[in-house]
């Protein structure tokens, strides 16, 4: 136990010096490129579109909420890792192809969406070997690949306004800002969202095939939409009706997926639920209550009437304990638990009702 600790404080420390390298390097090249002034302006505008965007995610994620380490881990990993990975190898593309006298926006169509990806869904694809047991179906790869999407389209989206302001003025930095954080503020996220979706899948089957080919299948698209939007953009006036045909659509198919998967979350917590409470570890009553996100909400204002600060924070444990367990139940349902899946079933049943003695509520008829 205490190993495992010393490697997991150890492998954090490693990601935090390895972000801070990465980091450093990306923002001295992009203030080289562009100049101070011009990268702090682009700073203020590209944080824009991070908000709404970062919150439509966490409200995904509302029904089993990944761990904050987990989550600054996908965006921390996009702003920095990925991001100047990509610079790197992008721009040793584009040099390749200079020299070589051929055009140079093939790099934007053809290796970006390659070399981008790949560094992005590294961070997902990290997620889901090394922390298996928070990685439970779709939402969660949408999830960890929104945010490392975000953390990415960021720390880009500084280098192409900053680009803008000092080689166009003031006119350019508009274009690029409308262009880049209004109309395109979940591309990266979109791009990415793919990969996670395939990871996902992998997650909830037991077929090796399935886990090992999904993966791939997800990468293989996000490459695709990735291209398909660094070609449209590439066509000029063009890109609005390309826009309005084929990446609306796109979009809205994501929503409508996104919202699907989390209805699916909230069937399976209750249908989970209901069992335990059959089997008398989860008062019926309860059970109910954890099963809908309006009653969840309700029972926590309710607990902080009562018992104020610490029957909120009771109450959200407790929720957010009972969502665990309805994700370890199916995960041991579909035969992707691990060998201690039991054990801690139990264990967290027990502190289930351990922690449902302490709440303001109604005890157990």
């Amino acid at each position: 136990m205490g190993g495992a600790s010393t490697l997991t404080v150890l492998a954090w420390i490693g990601f935090a010096l390895l972000a801070v390298v990465t980091g450093t390097l990306t923002l001295l090249t992009i203030t080289l490129s562009t100049g101070p002034g011009a990268v702090g302006v682009g700073a203020v505008l590209a944080l824009v579109p991070v908000i709404p965007v970062v919150a439509f995610y966490l409200w995904l994620d509302r029904w089993e909420r990944e761990p904050p380490s987990l989550l600054a881990f996908a965006f921390i990993w996009g702003a920095a890792v990925a991001t100047f990975g990509a610079l790197l190898l992008d721009t040793a593309a584009d040099l390749l192809l200079i020299n070589s006298g051929r055009e140079p926006t093939l790099v934007s169509i053809l290796v970006a969406p390659l070399v981008e990806e790949l560094f992005k869904g590294l961070a997902v694809l990290l997620v889901y070997l090394l922390r298996r047991h928070e990685f439970d179906g779709v939402v969660d790869g949408l999830v960890y690949a929104g945010l490392v999407g975000v953390g990415f389209a960021f720390v880009e989206n500084i280098l192409y306004l900053g680009t803008a302001l000092a080689e166009e003025g003031r006119q350019g930095l508009a274009v690029t800002f409308v262009v880049r954080c209004l109309f395109s503020p979940f591309a990266h996220p979109l791009f990415t969202s793919a990969i996670g979706i395939g990871i996902g899948v992998a997650a909830r089957s037991r077929r090796t095939g399935v886990r090992i080919l999904a993966p791939v299948a997800g990468y293989l698209v996000a490459v695709g939409l990735h291209s398909l939007w660094n070609y449209s953009a590439s066509l000029g006036s063009s890109f609005v009706a390309l826009y309005v045909l084929v990446q609306v659509p796109l979009f809205a198919a994501f929503v409508v997926l996104a919202l699907v998967s989390r209805r699916r979350e909230a069937r399976l917590i209750s249908t989970h639920l209901a069992e335990y409470a059959a089997a008398g570890w989860v008062d019926p009553g309860d059970a109910a209550m954890l099963g809908s996100m309006r009653v969840r909400r309700s029972a926590r204002r309710w607990a902080a009437q009562v018992a104020g600060p610490d029957g909120a924070r009771q109450m959200r444990r407790f929720q957010a304990l009972a969502s665990e367990l309805a994700f370890l139940r199916e995960r041991m349902v579909r035969g992707t638990a691990g060998p201690t899946a039991a054990a801690q079933e139990y264990a967290g049943l027990v502190g289930l009702v351990q922690l449902r003695a302490t709440l303001p509520l109604p005890a157990r008829r």
